[in-house]
């Protein structure tokens, strides 16, 4: 910690061993997330539940999430919490814990709540982590921060089929081991982000902003547009999230451990993709990443309901390439909308993208009661043709 101490100026490169780290921390703490959906099919089995109660528990963790996100981010734009990280995981960890040992359908929804909490108090600081280590290369930054969520939500279901499926819900407690680990290595990000914040203050550094000449009105339309699309993202990427194992077992009759293995692969090219995005928004701007990412995934959604077992795995991961590429570019777009508010935004994107995924696994667990999986995925692989919206964006960015 001593070169940020005595090398204020390291503050305006990129950092990217921080870069790493808190990737990986977004890994563990998304890999514990992904825990819930993964133990969908063993929940449904031991408690009998339909998919509406289903969609309840996603709608349940990840609508707290959504709403307090916001709320953490517009705080410590005002007031950093560099230790609030640990807390977060804490949060997650004790949630983790419960849903172990819970013996009831309302136990399991206190438990995801807790889950929920973690989140919503983790993503707006470790974005903004990931925002202060950029060095200007925020598109990258945000790259690399978003591989880690997205690889850890892809290897969360391979250790649950490993370590849960065959032998009960109880072995979910191995998962707060994890937790542990992520816990240390925040402290350790905690005591970087504590002392890049007060060289920032003793030299009095002013962080580079982006600039625009957009008038309030025209930032809100486009804020609007961005949240539209991130509601036709995790929309489309929750019936896959929440439903894809149901639908692989529905159609193909494979055994859960092998749907797992398809969800695992459908998530690590999620993760791929994530890498790609940001450096490429960086070079050749945000917007036309934004729609080439959401608009472009639209042709293959449409085809996967009607194709065989070996061509959705293949357009399962083709699909995850594209779409995933999003995220970082629609996030550092709204930063440089709104200058000087990176928790605000990392919390209202993380905290609306979550409610999308609570509502729409809520409403398509509903949906898939009332008609069946294969409707559902036949209604929601026309949602990436929002993406069309794009085109209303303004082009903020400076030429390259």
């Amino acid at each position: 910690m001593e070169n940020v101490k005595t090398h204020p100026e390291i503050i305006q490169k990129t950092t990217y061993s921080i870069l790493f780290i808190i990737s990986f921390s977004h890994l563990i703490n998304d890999l514990l997330q992904a825990v819930i959906p993964s133990i969908y099919p063993l929940l449904k089995d031991n408690f009998k539940l339909s998919f509406t109660q289903i969609g309840i528990i996603t709608f349940t963790y990840q609508i707290v999430a959504s709403i307090l996100q916001p709320f953490v981010g517009m705080y410590t734009d005002k007031k950093s919490k560099p230790y609030s990280l640990l807390i977060g995981m804490a949060f997650t960890m004790t949630g983790l814990f419960c849903i172990s040992i819970a013996s009831s359908f309302s136990y399991l929804l206190l438990a995801v709540s807790l889950v929920g909490i973690g989140s919503s108090i983790f993503h707006p600081e470790s974005s903004r982590v990931a925002h202060l280590a950029s060095g200007g290369k925020k598109g990258l930054a945000q790259s690399i921060f978003q591989l880690g969520g997205n690889a850890g939500s892809a290897i969360g279901p391979l250790l649950v089929a490993l370590m849960v499926i065959p032998y009960g819900q109880i072995n979910i407690m191995w998962f707060c081991l994890i937790a542990l680990i992520g816990i240390f290595i925040l402290y350790k990000i905690a005591l970087w982000y504590s002392n890049h914040l007060s060289v920032r203050n003793t030299n009095k550094v002013i962080p580079v902003t982006h600039v625009h000449h957009l008038s309030k009105k025209r930032v809100t339309f486009s804020l609007i547009i961005l949240l539209v699309l991130i509601f036709s993202k995790y929309f489309y990427l929750t019936s896959i999230t929440s439903y894809y194992t149901f639908f692989l077992i529905d159609k193909f009759h494979i055994s859960i451990q092998d749907s797992q293995l398809y969800l695992f692969t459908f998530l690590g090219s999620v993760a791929t993709g994530t890498l790609i995005g940001g450096p490429l928004g960086d070079r050749f701007g945000r917007k036309y990443v934004i729609w080439i990412s959401i608009l472009g995934a639209a042709p293959f959604t449409l085809l996967l309901p009607y194709v065989s077992l070996f061509w959705v795995g293949i357009l399962s991961v083709i699909i995850g390439l594209i779409i995933s590429s999003a995220f970082s570019a629609i996030l550092v777009y709204a930063t440089e909308l709104l200058p000087g508010k990176v928790g605000l935004v990392a919390g209202l994107f993380f905290g609306f993208a979550f409610g999308m995924g609570g509502l729409g696994s809520a409403v398509l667990g509903k949906m898939a009661d009332e008609t069946s999986i294969a409707y559902v995925f036949n209604i929601c692989a026309f949602l990436p043709l929002l993406g069309i919206f794009t085109g209303f964006l303004p082009n903020i960015e400076s030429k390259k």
